[in-house]
């Protein structure tokens, strides 16, 4: 089966055709840096993460591009998000930008997600913004109005195709304030005029200003990856205005396709309620990580087909919680029992089912990129796992290996919910891996002598420090 991907611009499952063969052009939208990054973005972020692992797992090479967003992102007031937590903090808006940018990469190498190949920052390409609008202007989708210039959405007769809404229906004042200045509410700014107040302002033909929203991500897109790639992805939430104007003025401007296939992540609540900073149920990354492990909390997210909704809460994370500790006990047990393993071919029949896992696992991925029956594989796998280590037979080292090596490459470099190397240390884990094993020879014998109840004991006691024996 070959890879298909569910494209929000067509509704539908499509099969992947990448524009070069071999090769895949995707572009992200990525944070506002002005506060610390909260688990929506890491919803987001870890989804799009795995989709690049797993293309580049499958062969492709990936160019991935995540902008950061550092002006012009306005809230509903018209007042830009920076300047504002520049005001509140009494500090310049480029040190609020960098303090909160290197928080956000903190959380995402904490998290295990890896970094795009380029980063590029909106205020870093305006002259690039300031003629992707000087054209749009030319070819007569934009107009200057008091030195501002805004886009005119009547002459984009396929505007509102992504989100499927129509001119007629769509309101005024969306990510900006409403000016009589429009000739139509819903034309989004291109170029904002800066009042006197305003910090961040660069030279533009039309006077000083700063670039909308929106044109930041069409500017830098066509930069790194040409007038048309492969994926554009974000977050649902942002299907309109945002991702739709980046479609309207990219296409107008270029007179070419923008992107040919739309990934949106669904959104995220906690305990059944939208954050809002109003109702204090932001929970920030960084709470999440002194709470949970980095990979407990991509198997939450995870667990979720990247496209649906996720609730977080405390019990739906211990939940993961106890789903991953299954399946890192059986990493731990293989690599235990690796430390002690004779050079032998024993139990290598299992090898069969280490190829029926894998190939399960791609199948199930290649139906638009779907982690949760991934991790439902790696689950089952770790089922017989345990059974098989722990049913008294030799099992030889190549067998452990080849085990070890599946969780390494699904488990790790597709899904990043299994670790290379035991968290403890290698000296620390070597000793904790003899301790494992010795608890295990106990029970064996206890079992051999027909003690079930020191047996049982053993068993439940290894099981609280995340080691599963499956008798």
């Amino acid at each position: 089966m070959s890879l298909k991907i569910f494209n929000v611009l067509g509704r539908e499952k499509q099969d992947f055709k990448p524009l070069d063969e071999g090769k895949v052009s995707m572009y992200v939208c990525g944070p506002t840096v002005y506060s610390d990054s909260h688990i929506g973005h890491a919803k987001t972020y870890i989804g799009f993460d795995m989709v690049v692992r797993y293309l580049r797992y499958t062969g492709l090479q990936v160019l991935y591009v995540q902008n950061i967003t550092d002006v012009g992102h306005l809230l509903d007031t018209g007042e830009d998000r920076i300047l504002k937590k520049s005001k509140q903090l009494q500090a310049g808006p480029m040190q609020i930008v960098e303090s909160y940018a290197r928080s956000y990469y903190a959380d995402m190498d904490a998290l295990g997600v890896t970094r795009a190949d380029i980063a590029p920052r909106a205020s870093a390409h305006i002259p690039e913004q300031i003629k992707m609008t000087q054209t749009l202007i030319d070819k007569g989708h934009a107009y200057v109005a008091d030195g501002s210039v805004y886009f005119d959405v009547t002459t984009d007769e396929h505007y509102g195709k992504l989100s499927n809404r129509r001119v007629t229906e769509l309101e005024a004042g969306a990510r900006e304030a409403v000016r009589d200045e429009k000739r139509h509410p819903e034309d989004f700014a291109l170029w904002k005029r800066a009042e006197p107040e305003h910090i961040l302002r660069w030279d533009s033909p039309w006077g000083e200003g700063f670039p909308g929203w929106h044109i930041e991500c069409s500017a830098m897109a066509k930069k790194y990856l040409g007038e048309t790639f492969d994926i554009h992805g974000g977050g649902v939430d942002n299907i309109f205005p945002h991702n739709e104007c980046e479609i309207a003025q990219s296409e107008c401007a270029n007179d070419a396709d923008f992107a040919h296939y739309w990934m949106l992540t669904g959104s995220l609540t906690v305990e059944g309620v939208k954050m809002s900073k109003s109702l204090g149920n932001v929970v920030n990354i960084k709470d999440a990580l002194r709470d949970y492990r980095p990979e407990v909390i991509r198997m939450f997210m995870l667990s979720a087909h990247y496209s649906n909704p996720v609730d977080y809460s405390d019990g739906a994370l211990d939940g993961a919680q106890a789903g991953w500790e299954r399946l890192y006990g059986a990493v731990r047990l293989t690599r235990s029992a690796l430390n002690n393993a004779p050079a032998s071919d024993d139990g290598n029949s299992f090898n069969e089912r280490l190829a029926k896992a894998k190939a399960e696992f791609i199948s199930v991925m290649d139906d638009d990129f779907n982690a949760p029956k991934a991790i439902a594989v790696l689950q089952e796998l770790t089922r017989d796992v345990n059974t098989l280590l722990n049913s008294g037979t030799a099992v030889g080292k190549s067998t452990l290996e080849a085990i070890n090596s599946v969780y390494n490459e699904l488990g790790g470099g597709v899904l990043g919910i299994v670790p290379a190397v035991d968290s403890a240390g290698a000296a620390n884990g070597q000793r904790e891996a003899g301790l494992i094993q010795i608890l295990i020879d106990l029970r064996n014998q206890a079992r051999k002598s027909k003690n079930f109840a020191e047996s049982d004991r053993i068993r439940d006691e290894l099981t609280k420090v995340g080691v599963t024996l499956e008798d």
